[in-house]
């Protein structure tokens, strides 16, 4: 028996995948994938087992399921029938869109779950991940999981009802925000600075900013009022950010990606 099993290892099935073989070792480890190449390198990478899809949902003790929303339905009527047979299992899935409800729904039976939603940067550990359990889940899986996945980064419980939210923030918010780092690093060049030094000064500015947010837990607002000297220079660039559609944008993107995983969701 393994204690964690991972049905697809694409790029953030193997995100997930490496923190927990690192928290648990890779002999407690078992991977497949649709491109079995790539569960075959990726294994001998890692040191752990590849089995299939059937094998991991009878021998694993946690399924960590990372396909494609649209493969969701295909991969339950596979594993269905196994995990009915058991009762020492909890399913973790990472679909965006699809709710427990719907995702036992899609299995055939009601089975212990835990949701979440993780995003790119737990790559290098500064990730976060939004997590739900269904009434099913006991509390000592639940902490087993969570605590494999702890070197991901944040691990931040959210009604399931806000998942979706919460992931128009962190799921996907880095793309926005490479989006203004690139707009930031741009800009800079317009100034006067060579590509790679506005680059530089870009990420590592957001880099600081964020870090300097959470580890003093003050207000945005009060530390951009810090920076903001009256009659000074940041403060003209803030006017012009203010007098611009700069938090309408934000807001229209989060929307739209809101809206997305919303519509995504009602496919399955």
């Amino acid at each position: 028996m393994y204690k964690f099993g991972f049905i697809g290892v694409g790029h953030m099935g193997a995100t997930l995948a490496d923190a927990v073989i690192k928290a648990e070792g890779a002999e407690n480890c078992a991977v497949c994938d649709a491109d079995d190449g790539r569960a075959k390198l990726y294994a001998a990478a890692k040191g752990c087992d590849v089995l299939s899809a059937h094998k991991i949902a009878g021998e694993c003790r946690y399924i960590i399921i990372g396909v494609k929303p649209q493969n969701m339905a295909e991969l339950m009527v596979e594993i269905g029938p196994v995990l009915k047979t058991r009762t020492d299992f909890a399913l973790v899935t990472m679909a965006a869109g699809v709710t427990m409800e719907s995702l036992c729904a899609l299995l055939g039976f009601t089975a212990p779950v835990l949701r979440i939603m993780p995003n790119t940067p737990a790559a290098v550990g500064a990730g976060c991940i939004l997590y739900a359990g269904s009434s099913e889940l006991k509390s000592a899986d639940r902490d087993a999981i969570l605590a494999a996945l702890r070197l991901t980064g944040e691990l931040v419980e959210t009604p399931e009802r806000l998942i979706d939210a919460g992931c128009a923030i962190s799921g996907c918010g880095p793309a926005f925000v490479y989006k203004f780092i690139l707009a930031f690093a741009k800009a800079g060049e317009s100034v006067g600075l060579k590509g790679d030094t506005a680059l530089k000064l870009a990420e590592q500015t957001v880099l600081g900013a964020a870090k300097l947010a959470i580890e003093t837990g003050e207000d945005p607002q009060k530390l951009c009022d810090q920076v903001c000297s009256p009659g000074g220079s940041t403060i003209e660039g803030v006017k012009s950010l203010n007098s611009g559609s700069f938090d309408e944008e934000i807001m229209k993107a989060v929307r739209a990606s809101f809206d997305r995983t919303v519509e995504l969701g009602k496919r399955k």
